[in-house]
């Protein structure tokens, strides 16, 4: 589906020509392009003229959270009948896992999720796997670890109207992505069961989905309202993408436990042979204890430090993030470069500053490290093409 714009009013003044030639590089397949213009000029009115003339998916980068939303609300107005989604980062509070040795101070890891948020992110990236008509505002949430999209594709659950598969295969695939069973409070990420009748709410969507069986065959799919109930429609097919983008199969899981191990041994020799003792006492102790958590059930407080292990990766390689969800053709329009270019490459930096001492005093294995934003050079790599949208563009812009 092309993208259908819903603009009011025509474009006035220099829009046009701004969006004549911006056009015109994106044909040519310019790499970088500079959209400037003083505030209030409408600059956002010219941007979505020009996603709509290149219809191609569209990343919409800005450098907080209050302004992303902002661009949110306005996108969205622009493109009612098109998938406008929000992806930021779902924390309303977080204290990051830190070491302060001056004072021998260990913070440990502290948050609190949005769950609202949350729901809108996974929604993101499940429109970017179905569709093409698809424009994304994010913050610098775009470019931190994410779950392997492919994996993601792989592991979603589907039902057909005939289909020969049985009531308990269903459920049994519906908590392997991580859907929770309850049949009593009916919410986001969650099934219940009602005889031959099973009911899903997708975690990323509004509405619920509830398959009927008979005997072992799917008799019928309906999309419901998950307060009351209702039938909305009637669908041939369904599809339900995992709850959460960090999903990891039990194979998974013991083949990460053994690279653990493996780095725990060289880790601690190391630390040994520089008589760091405590620092060796001290990894050893809290690596074993997340090695139990994560053979018994399946995850651990801090999980995301072992994520290159879990995996697969190798030492050094990105983690897959937002831009990995994306085809390889789609435009990424930084707003408000002259501020969201340096905290894009400011923040790999402070990251591996403070997971960096708390390696070096035995907190974390060295593969902590791996879990990280990507470098400024790493996101030049992955995006094709991106248009700098900015008042008071700097030199790099330009």
């Amino acid at each position: 589906m092309p993208f259908d714009l819903a603009a009011p009013y025509p474009p006035a003044g220099d829009q046009p020509r701004a969006i004549r030639e911006l056009g015109q590089g994106l044909v040519r397949d310019d790499r970088y392009q500079v959209l400037l213009g003083v505030t209030g000029s409408g600059k956002t009115f010219t941007m979505a003229h020009v996603v709509a003339g290149f219809g191609r998916p569209t990343l919409v980068l800005s450098h907080n959270k209050t302004l992303a939303a902002q661009l949110y609300g306005e996108l969205k107005a622009f493109f009612p009948k098109n998938a406008v989604e929000f992806f930021i980062s779902y924390y309303d509070y977080y204290q990051p896992e830190a070491y302060v040795p001056q004072t021998d101070t260990y913070i440990a890891k502290d948050s609190s999720i949005n769950d609202d948020i949350d729901r809108l992110r996974l929604r993101a990236t499940s429109s970017l796997m179905e569709r093409d008509d698809v424009i994304i505002v994010a913050s610098v949430s775009a470019i931190y670890g994410l779950g392997d999209p492919e994996l993601y594709r792989q592991l979603l659950v589907t039902a057909t109207v005939g289909e020969e598969r049985g009531r308990d295969a269903l459920l049994e695939e519906l908590v392997r992505v991580q859907y929770q069973r309850n049949d009593v409070a009916f919410e986001r990420g969650t099934f219940r069961v009602r005889g031959d009748t099973v009911e899903v709410f997708p975690a990323y969507d509004e509405q619920a989905v509830r398959v009927e069986f008979w005997g072992d065959a799917v008799e019928r799919i309906t999309k419901i309202d998950p307060l009351t109930g209702d039938a909305i429609t009637e669908l041939r097919r369904c599809a339900v993408y995992p709850a959460t983008h960090f999903v990891t199969e039990r194979p998974s899981v013991e083949r990460a436990v053994q690279s653990i191990r493996a780095e725990l041994k060289e880790r601690l020799t190391e630390l040994v042979a520089q008589n760091k003792l405590l620092e060796a006492q001290r990894l050893e102790s809290r690596t074993h204890f997340d090695i139990d958590m994560l053979l018994e059930v399946g995850r651990c407080t801090g999980i995301e430090n072992y994520s290159r292990h879990l995996a697969g990766r190798r030492p050094g390689e990105r983690p897959a993030c937002l831009l990995d969800y994306f085809p390889d053709d789609y435009l990424c329009i930084i707003d408000e470069s002259h501020q969201t270019l340096p905290q894009l490459a400011g923040m790999y930096e402070g990251d591996r500053s403070r997971k960096q001492t708390l390696v070096d005093y035995g907190f974390r294995l060295p593969s902590a490290l791996d879990n990280r934003p990507l470098r400024i050079d790493e996101f030049k790599s992955l995006v094709p093409r991106i248009l700098f949208v900015s008042a008071t563009p700097g030199e790099e812009e330009l």
